[in-house]
């Protein structure tokens, strides 16, 4: 079993360029070539995550050393992110980072938006960034006026 044996023993060592460069390399030249931008946000997103994971990595690299786990740790989790059956980038996408977008929109337009959107319950947030999917934070900036003065007046 020397050849096989040998790969058995470096299987790691030969998949984790795959997994996480060589794939999502490929899947990205195919992304920015379809015209569907839920692709975009996959492998966008998981090249963001991957520049932390690594940042992180470079970081507290002499901690890392002394973890024997964290190689296939690091795998594993690449692969949630990568792998079709997960779409770990887009699920993240979904539930982290267009909540941020939504956030410093509205926080940017309106000065109350970040204390507003904190009060919000998870419906109304998403409510809030299909408006502003649909119409733009200009059309939301205005919603929020037209409120404030109709409260006033009441």
């Amino acid at each position: 079993m020397g050849f096989l044996g040998a790969i058995a023993r470096h299987f790691e060592t030969l998949v984790r360029p795959g997994v996480m460069l060589f794939y999502p390399l490929y899947k990205s030249i195919q992304a920015i070539e379809s015209p569907s931008i839920l692709d975009d946000q996959q492998w966008l997103t998981y090249w963001v995550l991957y520049s932390f994971i690594t940042l992180f990595e470079l970081s507290c690299s002499k901690v890392l050393a002394w973890l024997p786990f964290w190689p296939y740790t690091k795998l594993v989790f690449c692969m949630w992110l990568v792998l079709p059956i997960f779409n770990g980038a887009a699920y993240i996408y979904e539930k982290l980072v267009r909540y941020v977008n939504i956030w410093v929109q509205v926080s940017s337009n309106y000065p109350e938006g970040e204390r507003v959107l904190r009060m919000m319950s998870f419906n109304a947030r998403k409510s809030v960034e299909r408006y502003i999917e649909k119409y733009g934070p200009e059309a939301f900036e205005q919603l929020v006026k037209a409120a404030e003065s109709e409260a006033k007046g009441n």
